[in-house]
């Protein structure tokens, strides 16, 4: 495992190679790192994954198997051993993972009330009411914001984000269809216009410029990790909110479910989180979409109401 770590993720950005070396050294080394790699059987690995199964959920179980796998596979083409027991063995069903919520309307309010003292009040706020990806914000930048639009066009053009890349390897949107151009609320405008004037004060010496709307104190990129605390810290006294409950990516879940609640349709609520088909945006936030196919129902009632 320490031979793979070193010399088998040549190539891969730092993001990945500080998830796998974590997976590793917290999961795949204290558990199988004393067997002999010879000695290691399809057996042994079962075992370890169903024992993590108890604790993991089924996504870091698959992250476990394939770093394994990949470390056997490199031994294999060193000779140093003669066949890959991971490739033989299935990825047990973790455990389940704790349900995506979204805001209420009161709870909506109180979370952008709460964070109005905080330097997360900007990226809150955006997140919010644009829908945009956690990995989309971090990764947006100054040349794709137009706070003006062009009023006097024909038709005119309004305030708007291109939301065009994200922190995933490469720099690419989730999926082709994920790149889009969304009009900014006034809100939202309103509220870049003075965070761009805070960020232009906290340029001293220490200002690393990477052009980035969401940035840290010294103009760095955010953390996942940096970024869910901060969020924390700032809804911390929101009324109806307990703030360790709740996480960045669920302001995404609320725009869905605000929408849906106001009526919008799910053909239109898939276009402006940047899903390619309505069936993915049901499955995903199946919690948060209002049910549509009330029709039937309310006409039979009213045609043949109960006796």
């Amino acid at each position: 495992m320490n031979d793979w770590l070193a010399y088998g993720l040549n190539g891969r950005d730092s993001a990945t190679v500080k998830t796998c070396t974590i997976l590793c050294r917290t999961h795949i080394v204290p558990g199988l790192g004393a067997r002999k790699l010879r000695d290691l059987s399809a057996e042994d690995v079962d075992k370890w994954l169903a024992t993590k199964a108890k604790t993991l959920s089924t996504r870091t179980l698959q992250s476990l198997h394939g770093c394994l796998n990949r470390a056997i596979k490199r031994a294999m083409a060193r000779d140093k051993v003669k066949r890959n027991v991971v490739a033989l063995c299935s990825v047990p069903k973790g455990k389940e993972g704790r349900p995506s919520k979204a805001l209420t309307f009161p709870q909506a309010e109180a979370v952008l009330k709460a964070a109005e003292s905080s330097r997360m009040h900007a990226y809150i706020v955006f997140s919010l009411l644009t829908g945009g990806r956690t990995e989309e914000l971090r990764a947006l930048t100054w040349d794709h914001v137009d706070l003006d639009g062009l009023p006097d066009a024909s038709p005119p053009i309004p305030p708007h984000v291109a939301v065009w890349r994200s922190v995933r390897a490469g720099g690419d949107t989730k999926t082709r269809k994920s790149r889009r151009t969304l009009a900014l609320p006034k809100r939202c405008v309103d509220l870049l216009r003075q965070h761009q004037i805070i960020q232009q004060r906290e340029q001293g010496d220490a200002w690393s410029e990477s052009g980035l709307v969401f940035a840290s104190a010294t103009g760095k990129p955010l953390d996942a990790a940096n970024v869910r605390r901060d969020f924390r810290n700032a809804i911390k006294d929101a009324e109806g909110v307990d703030a360790k409950e709740w996480t960045p990516r669920e302001l995404r879940h609320s725009f869905v479910s605000l929408l849906s609640d106001s009526g919008i349709p799910l053909e239109e609520i898939s276009r402006l989180v940047g899903h390619s088909s309505t069936a993915v945006t049901e499955a995903v936030y199946r919690k948060q979409i209002r049910p549509v196919l009330q029709t039937g129902a309310t006409v039979m009632d009213a045609i043949l109401p109960t006796p």
